[in-house]
């Protein structure tokens, strides 16, 4: 598991390039999106130099951990924002229909805005691109320094690569271990117990359960060291399905061997009737 703690001196470049550019936006006040490209990459919303928001595809986000959490249903997420107009964020009515309070909201919001910002640095930065915008996509109202974001999240990477068994948020991919009595077990364990299938990372299992990236890498390398969930050297294959009339899929024809390499000064011997006599434009 050494590849975890070898990445974070790897990866040095892309995180000095997301300080600089975070410095950059926090000492002009830039309002605006910070696109960052990579893997898995993402999105940081500022207002007035301080971050209001984030997003990446290697994190839940908000609306994913209130879904998953089944405190709100997807017909009832896509009621509120229609009646918000299309809003992406409808908090006022969420708070409205008592879905969530707003103290919860901002814990959620927090919460997602910290987890999409490790899973950025966890990965690969390759690069940054500021857009400008008058009025950016915001989840908090109090935004976050992004100095203090990065730091934070350079502090969790650190966590994570100095546990025993530290799994990287987009790699490994468990199996639970058979056991016959594996004792008690928290509702995070009980939930990876049930979803860890080999082919699923920390991730995956992230926006299966509803619960932060973040949190779900740790438990599972808690896990990992614990005995309760392992990971075989090779990844397991993902199934193929046959197909529908039985025959699978049908194999390509040899390809003929290449014709041997003429000799200088030789020929190919030529077949009776092999070739045509022209005579006045018209064969004989």
């Amino acid at each position: 598991m050494a590849g975890l703690r070898d990445s974070l001196d790897l990866d040095r470049v892309g995180h000095d390039l997301l300080a600089r550019a975070l410095a950059l936006c926090g000492s002009e006040e830039f309002t605006g999106e910070l696109r960052v490209t990579g893997a898995p990459g993402g999105t940081l919303h500022l207002r007035g130099g301080l971050v209001v928001g984030a997003e990446s595809p290697g994190a839940p986000g908000p609306e994913a951990l209130l879904l998953r959490s089944g405190r709100v249903s997807g017909e009832e997420w896509a009621a509120l924002v229609r009646e918000s107009g299309g809003a992406r964020w409808p908090a006022a009515g969420l708070i409205a229909r008592g879905y969530a309070g707003a103290a919860q909201l901002r814990v959620v919001c927090v919460m997602a805005l910290h987890d999409a910002a490790f899973a950025i640095l966890a990965g690969r930065v390759h690069g940054c691109e500021r857009v400008a915008e008058a009025e950016p996509f915001a989840t908090v109202a109090v935004g976050e320094a992004p100095r203090r974001l990065l730091q934070d999240a350079l502090r969790r990477l650190t966590a994570l690569a100095a546990l025993p068994r530290p799994v990287h948020p987009d790699r490994e991919r468990p199996t639970p271990v058979p056991l016959p009595d594996s004792g008690p077990v928290t509702a995070l364990q009980r939930d990876l117990l049930t979803q860890a299938d080999g082919r699923s990372t920390a991730r995956d299992l992230a926006f299966r359960t509803g619960r932060g990236v973040y949190t779900v890498t740790v438990e599972m390398a808690r896990m990992l060291d614990e005995g309760l969930l392992e990971c075989g050297d090779e990844p397991t294959p993902i199934p193929v399905r046959p197909f529908p009339d039985g025959q699978g899929v049908r194999q390509r024809e040899p390809t003929p061997p290449a014709a041997p390499p003429l000799v200088p000064g030789t020929l190919p011997r030529r077949k009776p009737g092999g070739f045509f006599r022209m005579r006045n434009g018209a064969p004989k």
